[in-house]
């Protein structure tokens, strides 16, 4: 636990540049903070301790706005950064080195028992606002855009963005965590192919002879 949350707290400082000292670090940043908090409540559930680990769960997200359950797996060097809105449900398992914005919530989509959240795999980039929904698989050095849903498993090294998720394959192009700009915008690709479909239809269309009703006459 504690080699856990040393690698948590260094993990900080190579991701966000806004991180300037370890004082600044330990009380300022609520993804740290919640973090620890899961991995004592997360160490007791493991000891069979009842109801404690729920207690702490529950005043973490009093006191950070992100819930995770004891139950839940997270790996090392997990950085949820500001964090606001983020819940992690009681079978999802987050691999090592992700990195997961404000609004990400890994959750369910019924009342099925057992397995029932999602499995992320290493170096993870979750967006902001994102929901990934349901017992599946995300592979390792996936990006998921902000305000994506995903609800189908993912292969390792996607780009995954829209409602629902649609996968944008990147296998082989290193990509820095922080270059949210550079996500493909799958919606606009759509939208000029059909501008462009619509532009090449009404080109034909006017080229097409036209009938004179008044005369009964084939003009064009």
């Amino acid at each position: 636990m504690l080699s856990a949350l040393a690698v948590d707290f260094c993990v900080i400082f190579e991701r966000d540049p806004a991180a300037n000292n370890w004082l600044e670090t330990l009380f300022c940043y609520p993804g740290f903070q919640a973090l620890l908090f899961y991995r004592i409540a997360h160490w007791l559930q493991q000891q069979g301790i009842l109801f404690i680990p729920r207690f702490c769960s529950h005043i973490a997200r009093f006191l950070t706005g992100i819930e995770i359950h004891p139950s839940a797996v997270i790996g090392k060097g997990v950085f949820i950064d500001h964090g606001m809105g983020v819940v992690i449900g009681e079978t999802a398992i987050v691999g090592d080195y992700a990195l997961i914005y404000q609004g990400v919530t890994l959750g369910g989509t019924g009342k099925e028992s057992g397995k029932r959240h999602p499995t992320l795999g290493e170096n993870i980039v979750v967006g902001a606002g994102a929901k990934v929904l349901g017992n599946i698989q995300i592979g390792n050095n996936v990006r998921i855009g902000a305000g994506s849903v995903v609800l189908q498993n993912i292969p390792d090294s996607c780009t995954v963005v829209g409602v629902p998720g649609r996968i944008v394959c990147q296998a082989g192009v290193k990509l820095e965590p922080l270059a949210h700009d550079r996500l493909p915008d799958v919606l606009l690709e759509e939208i000029q192919a059909l501008i462009a479909r619509i532009e090449v239809l009404e080109t034909q269309l006017r080229s097409v002879p036209t009938l004179s009703y008044s005369t009964g006459r084939v003009d064009g």
